[in-house]
């Protein structure tokens, strides 16, 4: 009984069949975000937040590991929170260890119902491990269910990098989450006084 022959495939043919099933790597890393302003139509009741400190409290949980770069992401913040008119004595300064613990911090602080929204900033970069998966998984799914818990806004302003150096071009991702966070806490102001006269 003569052995099965196994079809040869050009190797041209399946260099094209592997590229095709295979997404190039560098294509997918540089396609970041697609570009244009969100559209509405009009005669829509629209409820939108601005980027307005006014008298609100801040608390601003920062992670210690990758301290040079949480260090500037952190100076970023205060700086936008300065230009957003929101008071030194108004913004808490929390450090943790890392990333993988910002979640249980915001969650603190956000149930404490003194800020009105929380900052969370942190710098994970991808090591030879899976460990880089883990806590930037963690951090992100942690800080959406600290929001999603106590209804308080939870910006986030980890940056998950593949080095260093990414992390330096990234950096404006501090004073972008304090943006997030005060433009969510404008918005909630807005749809409980809204709720508030509609209960009268």
């Amino acid at each position: 009984m003569s052995e099965p022959v196994e079809e040869q495939v050009p190797a041209e043919e399946a260099e094209e069949a592997e590229a095709a099933e295979a997404p190039e790597d560098a294509e997918v890393r540089e396609a970041e975000h697609a570009p244009g302003e969100l559209v509405i139509p009009d005669d829509y009741a629209v409820f939108e937040g601005s980027p307005n400190g006014g008298r609100r409290g801040v608390a601003v949980v920062v992670g210690r590991f990758n301290g040079e770069i949480t260090s500037r992401l952190l100076d970023s913040a205060l700086s936008e929170l300065d230009r957003a008119g929101v008071l030194k004595d108004a913004i808490t300064v929390v450090p943790v260890p890392g990333a993988f613990e910002l979640p249980l911090a915001a969650m603190a602080f956000a149930k404490t119902r003194r800020y009105a929204c929380v900052v969370a900033l942190g710098c994970v970069i991808r090591g030879e491990t899976p460990h880089f998966e883990y806590v930037a998984g963690e951090a992100a799914s942690g800080l959406q269910l600290a929001a999603l818990e106590t209804g308080v806004p939870v910006a986030f302003g980890v940056l998950t990098v593949e080095s260093a150096e990414q992390a330096e071009a990234r950096l404006e991702k501090g004073a972008e989450a304090v943006r997030t966070a005060l433009e969510m806490a404008d918005l909630f102001t807005q749809l409980r006084t809204s709720a508030a006269a509609a209960g009268r």
